[in-house]
């Protein structure tokens, strides 16, 4: 898939007379470092297709009742005869690749006004559901109790623009792909490539740039759009030198001596002669009599050399590159794509920007630092020359979108900057121009995110997932030497599948598979690789740590190692304020704990007690789980293995959801306990979304996104049991999700710690905060907290 939209248009809203023509030379040589550009949605401006738009709920962003915009009006379409291919061709509309699914009668709401079409028969390549087969607009005998609606994937088309994603827009150039092609033979072997030629796709082959005015300016243009933060000069005196000795060694014609005689034979610029040279290929290609002359003027602020001003000699011209050659350029990598240890660490990336809940590398919800506490940035004004300020300042190229409307997930605590406006040249975020808001101006559905280019660095062909039903699903094979083999499931866990799944471009991790003997359709047999242990951060699963030699319990192919991928994750964060708000000490009586001991929500020595006098000294607060994510948060198990409790009443649909624990100053738990999901559902959410899971009568359970679980303070097991413990000051711990039993797009934020002073008789919280709320100097001065003098919160 991705092979094929590297080779699509990109489209363009600058205005070029003339489209680019081949420079020096054609070449048909491998595609080492590419950058494709983003086709048009289509030939007619966005203002005269027609309109479509999701509505109703509960849904989310990429999912709802389908509405049409015909004749200046609003309406919907009947489910009758609806099919995959008809949501297929509206998902493709609304900007997303493909159709996941699609609803009927009224999933979503009914509708009002017209139901425009019914009866709607699309084959699926339909460029708009207009072009469908149907009865005619406004012609049904359907009522809004029908009204069909469409469950997209949440995987944008390059280059689509709507109203939350702004994009690099340029009118059709064919200018389809840029890239490097190294000259020297040791570069070709390193990835990512940093020096080279620069070329650009055209027709069926690459064309070259005449280097007659090229500046660094544009150099710094190619750079960024092939993921690299910063441009360098190139040594010209190397490459005239090269140019120089290959004119020198121009090669004599050959001859080959056959039964019919002595004939010379052309040498050809592509031959693997010895003297084909980087130096003897230069000087060929610049003899090339169909080179057009042309010149790049960017700014060096542009996001595609399209962007730039260009100038080309007529079409049918063939000047030849008098004076010059053709145009090469060297970027200088991020940190964290050198080779060059040493080097890697002296340029280190900013640590005052970072990316959030992003699936893929270079993308996310921005997030910048101010006195010591990390907070997201609104997107009014958000534009691509502020996002390739971030995207540089964190060691990537220039931003291919920015994103509005919190697509990449919405973020908690402060908001910082709104209306920024970078001019882009700026060395960091912070050096641009931006208002400083309230609560009033913007709210976390506004926080701005960014994709930016990142460099090529071939990590998806050493590995695969096959067997499976789609692309997005399968057992895992990975490339060691020329070798293709499976993976060990021992110790397989969701980090694990969250790398395979980041490595392969398809999004995030829901299920890290141990048996996939259902999935044993490949003849790969061999299991290559095994004791693999991931962060859950590196970019390819060779970067983990695994066994130098493989040893696994279970070697059989059926136990190899497997992943599920999705496009979307959720994101759970606990509510840091109102746990400090709301704590108090409970002395429960024992007789009333007889549900609590039985669920094991006390501390051991509960089980000594002599029931059911005395009483128990419990620690106790609320939890609110909000879903910051963008896919609901759902139980792993499905509802039939779901466990009832009689005493309480209710099903459990996890054996544990959250972690309680209170830790001392070198970290050891001086107590501790657990909560099993006792019902997960949406107790309340966000203006205009909906509830979907509510625990009784056996109804589903879940967390939508937008929406929170309260596990308030009075209910059993909300609590630590802190009977035994000491006077003395500590660290309260509460971690969501802690066996990371349920894929998440971010597990950092799912720990929260504060200070805890106990007296023997009363507690203080202070400084309650997300696990990666704080910055590291800030998280250090935490964890070194030598305790309040007295019982006053600072």
């Amino acid at each position: 898939m991705e092979q094929s939209r590297r080779r699509q248009q990109f489209s363009v809203t600058l205005l070029f007379g003339l489209w680019l023509p081949c420079c020096l030379t054609q070449t048909t040589t491998p595609n080492p470092a590419t950058v494709t550009p983003k086709p048009s949605p289509s030939s007619q401006s966005q203002t005269e297709r027609l309109k479509v738009r999701l509505a109703g709920y509960p849904r989310k962003h990429n999912e709802g009742r389908i509405e049409l915009f015909y004749k200046g009006e609003w309406g919907t379409i009947c489910d009758d005869d609806f099919s995959i291919s008809n949501a297929n061709v509206l998902c493709r509309q609304l900007g997303f690749v493909s159709a996941t699914g699609w609803t009927h009668s009224a999933k979503y709401g009914k509708g009002q006004g017209k139901i425009w079409l019914d009866n709607v028969l699309c084959n699926g390549g339909e460029k708009s559901i207009e072009f469908c087969k149907s009865r005619g607009w406004g012609n049904s005998d359907c009522t809004h109790d029908e009204d069909a609606g469409v469950v997209c994937k949440d995987e944008r088309i390059p280059g689509f623009v709507d109203s939350n994603i702004i994009d690099a827009q340029v009118d059709e150039s064919k200018i389809e792909e840029v890239r490097l092609r190294p000259v020297v033979a040791m570069a070709k072997k390193k990835l990512p490539i940093t020096e080279g030629v620069v070329e650009v796709k055209y027709k069926d082959g690459w064309a070259q740039i005449c280097d007659l005015g090229w500046t660094i300016k544009n150099t710094r243009v190619v750079c960024g759009m092939l993921g690299f933060p910063h441009e360098r000069k190139v040594n010209k005196n190397f490459y005239k030198r090269l140019k120089k000795r290959a004119a020198e060694k121009v090669p004599r014609p050959k001859v080959n001596v056959s039964a019919g005689g002595r004939q010379p034979s052309k040498a050809k610029p592509n031959s693997k002669s010895k003297q084909s040279s980087p130096g003897r290929r230069l000087y060929l290609e610049r003899q090339k009599n169909y080179f057009h002359v042309h010149s790049v003027a960017c700014t060096g602020m542009e996001v595609h050399l399209a962007a730039c001003p260009l100038e080309f000699s007529k079409p049918n011209a063939t000047s030849s590159c008098e004076g010059g050659m053709a145009a090469v350029v060297s970027c200088m990598p991020g940190p964290q794509f050198m080779q060059n240890s040493g080097l890697k660490k002296k340029l280190k990336n900013s640590s005052n920007v970072r990316l959030k809940g992003g699936a893929r590398l270079g993308e996310g919800r921005v997030e910048v630092l101010k006195d010591n506490e990390w907070g997201t940035m609104c997107d009014d004004r958000w534009n691509l020359l502020s996002a390739s300020v971030v995207c540089r300042e964190l060691g990537y190229g220039s931003a291919k979108e920015a994103l509005t409307g919190a697509r990449m997930g919405q973020g908690m605590g402060p908001i910082y900057m709104n209306e920024v406006k970078c001019l882009g040249h700026e060395k960091s975020i912070w050096n641009c121009p931006f208002k400083n808001i309230t609560s009033e101006d913007c709210q976390h559905t506004e926080d701005a995110a960014v994709r930016c280019n990142v460099p090529y660095m071939g990590l998806e062909n050493s590995i695969r997932i096959v067997g499976g039903r789609s692309n997005y699903e399968g057992r895992v094979e990975v490339q060691v030497g020329s070798k293709w083999g499976t993976v060990c499931s021992t110790g397989w866990t969701t980090k694990e599948a969250m790398v395979v799944c980041r490595q392969l471009g398809l999004g995030y991790s829901m299920h890290a598979v141990t048996e996939t003997w259902y999935w044993d359709s490949s003849n790969v047999t061999e299991m290559v690789m095994s004791g693999v242990k991931c962060t859950g951060n590196e970019m390819a699963l060779s970067h983990c740590q695994h066994h130098k030699t493989v040893s696994c319990q279970r070697a059989a192919a059926k136990f190899a190692a497997g992943v599920i991928c999705s496009e979307t994750a959720s994101d759970l964060v606990l509510n840091a304020p109102l746990v400090q708000q709301t704590v108090y000490i409970e002395d429960r009586p024992l007789h009333m704990l007889y549900c609590a001991a039985e669920e094991d929500c006390l501390s051991k020595s509960a089980a000594k007690a002599n029931w059911p006098y005395g009483h128990r000294r419990l620690l106790r607060f609320s939890s609110q789980i909000h879903n910051i994510g963008r896919a609901d948060f759902k139980p792993k198990a499905g509802r039939h293995s779901w466990v009832w409790h009689a005493c309480h009443g209710h099903y459990h649909s996890m054996d544990v959801f959250t972690h309680y624990d209170l830790l001392n100053a070198n970290g050891t738990k001086v107590a501790e306990g657990h909560k099993a999901s006792f019902c997960l559902e949406d107790t309340d959410c966000q203006e205009g979304v909906s509830k979907r899971y509510e625990c009784a009568n056996f109804g589903d359970q879940g967390i939508t996104v937008g929406c929170w679980d309260l596990y308030r303070h009075d209910i059993d097991c909300q609590w630590l049991d802190i009977t035994d413990v000491k006077p003395g000051n500590y660290i309260m711990q509460v971690v969501i999700n802690p066996n990371h039993e349920v894929a998440e797009s971010d597990f950092t934020n799912n720990a929260m710690k504060c200070n805890c002073k106990y007296d023997g008789h009363r507690i203080w919280l202070h400084n309650c905060h997300i696990g990666d709320a704080f910055s590291e100097e800030a998280e250090r001065r935490f964890e070194k907290y030598p305790g309040q003098l007295n019982n006053q919160v600072y």
